[in-house]
């Protein structure tokens, strides 16, 4: 009886121990950390002044009537000043501060709150549209309590987070979730990298920062899924990226990112198998702006960037992120997958910032009559003057207008008014260019054709083809 009963006891304690163990990550109450962090997050206020124009008479036009526009300028000037509210915190105890560029846009004055009951008024040190992040300095000689940055490339999907600002003008608000996910990108800008939280976030957490359990910032509250308010999917820019940034505008005032001179896009599984690739990965090279990095480098259109700097590309998105973080006048390393092989090439990265406007090189000649390509079930011409004109395209630029698309054509999501520039990585010159590669690639075993294109809007874009 004893053994049974020194067996159960045990039992009872080792399932004990499980449950305190797995139990051990769920904090408790977030109150001690809130408590603590409390005094670094800021309310933000700003206000911007609006000329309007009161009206003279004693009747109001029709929305749209002609009569609006004609009597618009009449009546007195009113100026009225206008108000927005956000969040931020301090990363200094001389009172700089952080929050989104979207906050305080615009503002003639920036007001910071501190502890709910002290305001000072701030200043803008610099503003970065870009990746959506501005740096305020508190206008006073007191001391304030700072907080610092964490690692946020070690924040796990699960891991507890709360968010601290000041949502709909109720400031001092904590909130409370996980990591839902990571490496978001929804649309706003070019170096998209969220952390994606059901901690809630509200209009007025904009700027405000997402904690780890140590304490320690890990994002920058920016965007919430629609707009009638939290519904459990908000979006912080991770502070590994936002730290080079911060650093960049308390020093210089402005950003500096490392520019490559390419437009990229993806790999996709039939460009991946005509170039011999083991899989899709890197991103593919479109065009290669003039005068360029690249074009210095010895980058063309049509290559992989593999490998940038050391760091691998496993997906198009990576590398303008990537790029961006790189010093200006870097010297790189750069490997590329070309004519079935890799190769190295090294670039002195430029400054985007001061970049000149992209522009694309290629090559033209004259107009004959259209011509059907049976392999493609499209109808081509040559590009003529009058195209490269209108479209202001290089004079350089040689190719074929598509001016029909079969309905059971392999790229019947192309669009008439498509020019075909390469095919399987050869210039096309004449219609007979096309037509000789395309019955040769139908010949072959893999019959995967690659095209490269310029679509309506000038987009140079590389373009895998599957033939019958």
């Amino acid at each position: 009886m004893n053994k049974y009963l020194k067996s159960l006891v045990l039992l009872i304690f080792c399932l004990n121990f499980s449950t305190l163990s797995s139990a051990k990550d769920i904090p408790a109450s977030f109150a001690d950390l809130a408590e603590r962090l409390m005094p670094s997050v800021v309310n933000i206020s700003t206000t911007t002044t609006i000329t309007t124009r009161s009206n003279p008479f004693p009747f109001q036009f029709p929305p749209g009537s002609p009569f609006e526009d004609m009597f618009k300028d009449f009546g007195t000037p009113q100026e009225r000043k206008t108000s927005a509210l956000g969040s931020g915190f301090i990363i200094s105890d001389d009172g700089i501060v952080i929050t989104n560029n979207h906050v305080i846009q615009g503002a003639e004055d920036v007001f910071v709150r501190v502890k709910g009951d002290q305001e000072f008024k701030a200043k803008i040190l610099g503003a970065d549209p870009g990746m959506d992040i501005a740096v305020l300095k508190i206008e006073s000689d007191e001391k304030f309590v700072p907080v610092k940055f964490g690692d946020s490339d070690k924040s796990r999907i699960g891991d507890w987070v709360i968010a601290i600002g000041n949502p709909f003008g109720l400031g001092g608000t904590v909130t409370a979730g996980i990591i839902s996910a990571r490496n978001r990108s929804i649309g706003l800008s070019r170096y998209e990298d969220f952390i994606q939280t059901d901690a809630s976030i509200n209009q007025g957490n904009s700027g405000g920062p997402l904690f780890n359990m140590n304490g320690d910032v890990i994002g920058i509250n920016t965007a919430i899924l629609g707009q009638s308010g939290s519904i459990g999917i908000g979006f912080a820019i991770p502070s590994n990226s936002a730290d080079r940034v911060i650093k960049q505008l308390i020093e210089f005032g402005e950003t500096k990112r490392g520019w490559l001179g390419v437009r990229i896009q993806t790999v996709t599984k039939e460009i991946a198998e005509v170039e011999k690739l083991d899989k899709p990965r890197g991103a593919l090279v479109a065009s290669v702006a003039d005068g360029s990095p690249s074009d210095k480098g010895g980058i063309k259109a049509g290559d992989i960037i593999l490998e940038f700097d050391g760091k691998p590309i496993k997906e198009m998105v990576e590398l303008p992120k990537i790029v961006a973080q790189t010093d200006v006048g870097k010297k790189v390393t750069v490997k590329v997958w070309r004519n079935k092989r890799e190769i190295t090439k090294n670039i002195i990265l430029g400054r985007l910032e001061t970049s000149e406007d992209f522009k694309q090189k290629t090559i033209i000649t004259e107009k004959p009559k259209e011509v059907e390509i049976e392999g493609l079930k499209i109808t081509v011409r040559l590009v003529d003057k009058k195209d490269l004109e209108e479209r202001k395209l290089s004079k350089d630029v040689t190719g074929v207008v598509i001016t029909k698309i079969a309905q059971d054509s392999p790229v019947n999501y192309l669009e008439t008014g498509n020019i075909i520039v390469e095919a399987q990585k050869k210039k096309i010159n004449t219609i007979g260019d096309l037509e000789n590669i395309v019955k040769i690639t139908k010949r072959s075993s893999e019959k995967t054709l690659l095209i490269a294109i310029y679509n309506n809007q000038n987009q140079r874009r590389y373009i895998g083809v599957k033939l019958d």
